[in-house]
């Protein structure tokens, strides 16, 4: 008996029936969901809740990643964009024209991911435009959770759409 051949009977590599793809996708989303504009949330509740120093230790890290934010796209933002929209045409010719299901894979999770990153890079603008403090600042940081927190219900129906079609489709041909 091929152990190798069991093996990969037992554990279907394909994208969309694979339990890792599944679980990846939550994390992504948990973890984006969790870290806006690189705060963690739990910082944002705290000073909601306590102020006083929570809200000054809110106000240090946002200004702090806002700036960094800020500075990187300063820096290069025109560069990353180009290379993301590569990426991203790539994968989605590779996976939609091409029908590679890897590559259909991480386009469904790479290209809402690249919203969130503009949610955060807007609200990070937004955020030095207006000099928000307390009560704003907090006001702002809870919109783009929600933000973020909808491209994320959206990506993960359509992604469960059309894992449930590929997988029922290769398992009717396949």
């Amino acid at each position: 008996m091929d152990w190798y051949n069991s093996i990969f009977e037992l554990i279907d590599m394909r994208s969309f029936s694979n339990l890792w793809f599944w679980i990846a996708l939550a994390v992504g989303w948990s973890t984006a969901s969790h870290w806006i504009i690189g705060v963690p949330f739990d910082m944002v509740v705290r000073a909601r809740r306590t102020g006083g120093q929570a809200m000054v230790d809110l106000q240090d890290i946002v200004r702090v990643n806002v700036n960094r934010m800020l500075y990187i796209n300063h820096l290069s933002g025109m560069w990353l964009l180009g290379v993301i929209c590569f990426v991203l045409s790539t994968l989605a010719v590779l996976g939609f024209y091409y029908f590679v299901e890897f590559a259909q894979a991480v386009f469904l999770i790479g290209f809402p991911m690249s919203l969130v990153g503009l949610v955060n890079l807007a609200g990070a603008r937004r955020i030095r435009a207006e000099d928000l403090q307390g009560v704003d600042l907090i006001k702002r940081l809870n919109r783009c959770r929600i933000y973020t927190q909808i491209i994320g219900m959206v990506s993960i129906f359509v992604t469960a759409l059309w894992g449930m079609y590929q997988n029922l489709s290769i398992g009717v041909l396949g």
